[in-house]
């Protein structure tokens, strides 16, 4: 799983509301998740820190760029149910401070700590 996520992290670090649609938006909670996921598993020696640490790393200077000066993260997808059509997803509202996306944003601080 943690290979297929790197595989399609973007350049700058972060991961797509619709992880493999290139044209779709970068968002904020999943790249929280897997930023977390990525550091923990170096951490604990079940991923390889050549390859892993690199990628969080970028994924976490990128997604402190979406904290707003009011310490909100901005451009966490809002809360979807299940549809067969690409635009559904797509079109799903950006939201701010959203705790779907706060949480994993301190996830990450915590685990960068431990």
């Amino acid at each position: 799983m943690m290979a297929t996520l790197l595989k399609y992290q973007a350049a700058d670090g972060m991961w797509r509301q619709l992880i493999d649609d290139p044209d779709s938006w970068k968002e904020t909670s999943c790249t929280g998740m897997f930023t977390c996921a990525f550091i923990t598993g170096v951490k604990e020696g079940w991923l390889d820190k050549a390859i892993y640490a690199p990628a969080a790393r970028k994924a976490w200077l990128s997604l402190i760029k979406y904290i707003n000066s009011d310490g909100d993260i901005t451009d966490v997808c809002e809360g979807t149910n299940k549809k067969d059509s690409r635009q559904y997803y797509l079109d799903r509202k950006r939201n701010t401070g959203d705790l779907h996306g706060q949480a994993p944003l301190l996830w990450c601080a915590t685990a960068f700590l431990r």
